[in-house]
């Protein structure tokens, strides 16, 4: 691949594609898919591609491979190697052990820096289900408008909630961010009580989904203001390094980790920057239960027919 200077890979959008989580909670499931222990982003769990394939053909649409980064972690190598063959080894960022979304995005984050210093960013996991990979990337893209015209913001996507699910993260919407379609963050919600979840919906707060679009100054802020120990751990890792000798500095920053949620260290801080896009009419579900993905696949196989306008309902 074609080394870019910093100007011209600052002048289109990045992305940091999150496929290092261990998938226990569906494990039941994938063992029984796979036939190993593979974590699910690796697995054919919905459709005929794995939920990793399906993620990095949904970014694609708005994100150039060549500017899209894999966070893998290495016990894994064994499941994600086949399906990255054609990543630029500078695309893939392998840790050492999975310590957590936090680090995740962190290491990311500093990788793109190291090219595009000033690049819009999108984040993302990879265990997602989503119904229509357009129109949820078309929101990623006025979410990358935003953060254009006012480079402070981090952007979420939020999903119109279609149920009261508990087992979700939700977004409680707050004031109009003025000259854009977003909203402030007013509060979150990490999986609420029953009781709780109803009372979101009704008002007609939003799922988090997760994929945040941010700059990536702005995002190297909220973790040296949010997680200065982690963004200090980092620091042997923000300055250019060889792919060989790269890998033991990772070794001896991710020895000394704990294990960190970005939601639960950064998001549910609600820093004043922090805004949401709702997202409607797109199909959406974390694929992180046996229930979720079989409701997914109910709805898939449901009987379908034609709207008055000719749109397609499910049955």
């Amino acid at each position: 691949m074609r080394a870019m200077t910093s100007s011209s890979g600052s002048r289109h959008p990045w992305a940091i594609v999150l496929a290092g989580g261990e998938g226990s909670r569906l494990r039941p499931l994938t063992r029984l898919l796979a036939g190993d222990e593979r974590p699910k982003q690796f697995c054919r769990v919905v459709g005929d591609a794995t939920l990793l394939d399906q993620t990095r053909r949904r970014t694609a649409i708005f994100v150039d491979p060549a500017r899209t980064l894999l966070v893998v972690t290495r016990p894994h190598e064994p499941f994600y190697a086949p399906l990255v063959r054609d990543v630029p080894a500078g695309c893939l960022v392998t840790q050492p052990a999975n310590r957590g979304t936090a680090a995740a995005i962190l290491y990311g984050t500093l990788r793109a820096a190291r090219t595009a210093p000033a690049a819009t960013v999108v984040v993302t996991p990879s265990d997602h289900h989503v119904g229509n990979d357009r129109r949820l990337m078309e929101h990623v893209r006025r979410a990358g408008i935003a953060v254009k015209r006012r480079r402070d913001l981090v952007v979420l996507l939020g999903i119109e909630a279609t149920t009261p699910e508990r087992d979700y993260g939700w977004i409680e919407a707050g004031d109009p961010v003025p000259g854009t379609d977003l909203r402030r963050v007013r509060r979150f919600w990490e999986k609420p009580s029953g009781a709780d979840a109803r009372t979101l919906w009704r008002r007609g707060c939003l799922w988090n989904s997760l994929v945040t679009v941010a700059t990536v100054p702005a995002l190297l802020a909220l973790f040296r203001r949010w997680m200065p120990a982690l963004s200090d751990a980092f620091a042997p890792l923000a300055r250019p390094l060889s792919a060989r000798d790269e890998a033991p500095v990772a070794e001896r920053v991710y020895a000394g980790l704990e294990d960190t949620s970005f939601s639960d260290a950064v998001l549910a801080a609600a820093p004043a920057n922090l805004a949401v896009l709702p997202v409607t009419g797109v199909d959406w579900t974390d694929c992180g239960t046996p229930e979720r993905v079989g409701a997914v696949l109910a709805r898939l196989n449901a009987p379908r027919e034609r709207g008055p306008r000719g749109e397609v309902r499910t049955a």
